[in-house]
């Protein structure tokens, strides 16, 4: 067997519900999903970057962007995001598919390292830090095999599993093998919100990069908890933040 080509997804449109144009929001005089996109490419184990958004006209914006980046992208399906994903990945002859989100600014190229090695060395169908959560809300990251991803196309019906790529197969633990990367002690932080899904997690992100982007553009999770702890009224500008639920 030779090596599977390890390709990044990241999945992003303009049309968000809570806060429109959230991936645009400029953080640090740059639009969101480049920070997110910025701190991908640094993956030691990503072979290639893809930016998937919609085929509407209103997320063409997104596909100059990722031009004017040197990234890669692909517009699919707007609500079935699970075929936007395969057909991103046929395209792109992905062995491995990982699942990040654009909105996502302070993902750590480390953890998402650690999730794609485990994946790779076991030799799983699917690898996850979040189904069962132990890391902060935010450093998501999903490993799938191209196999598993299509027959995930293939069989899955219900509306969620189409908009949430992989619960068919997370669920399906009698069909795929399925391993979970948990956070050590240091980092274990299950109800932090690092991602961003409204106004009050902008602000609360942007608070964060105000803090540590100038000196280290790349920091990492270890930087924020540390911060955190020296700054601990910082999170609670969103604490109350509910994340929306799987089925609505």
């Amino acid at each position: 067997m030779g090596k599977k080509k390890v390709v990044c997804i990241v999945q992003a449109r303009i049309g968000s519900t809570r806060l429109p144009a959230k991936v645009l929001s400029l953080i640090k005089s740059k639009p969101m999903i480049v920070h997110t996109l910025n701190r991908l490419k640094k993956c030691k184990h990503v072979d290639q970057l893809v930016l998937a958004t919609t085929n509407l006209a209103e997320d063409k914006p997104l596909l100059d962007l990722a031009a004017s980046e040197n990234i890669e992208s692909f517009s699919g399906s707007e609500n079935d995001v699970l075929d936007r994903f395969y057909q991103a990945a046929k395209q792109y002859q992905a062995g491995v598919v990982v699942r990040c989100t654009g909105d996502c600014p302070v993902i750590d190229s480390e953890v998402t390292d650690l999730v794609i090695n485990q994946h790779l060395k076991q030799e799983n169908d699917y690898t996850s830090n979040a189904v069962i959560r132990t890391y902060p809300r935010g450093l998501d990251t999903e490993a799938i095999n191209f196999e598993a991803l299509e027959q995930a196309a293939r069989k899955a019906k219900e509306p969620f599993e189409r908009e949430h790529v992989t619960p068919y197969i997370y669920q399906h633990p009698d069909f795929f093998s399925i391993a979970q990367v948990k956070a050590e002690e240091a980092r274990f932080q299950p109800n932090l919100r690092l991602t961003v899904d409204t106004q009050e997690d902008l602000d609360f992100i942007s608070a964060i990069f105000d803090e540590l982007y100038d000196s280290k553009p790349f920091f990492s999770i270890d930087d924020i908890l540390e911060l955190l702890k020296k700054k601990p009224g910082l999170q609670k500008m969103n604490q109350h933040v509910k994340q929306k639920p799987l089925v609505q």
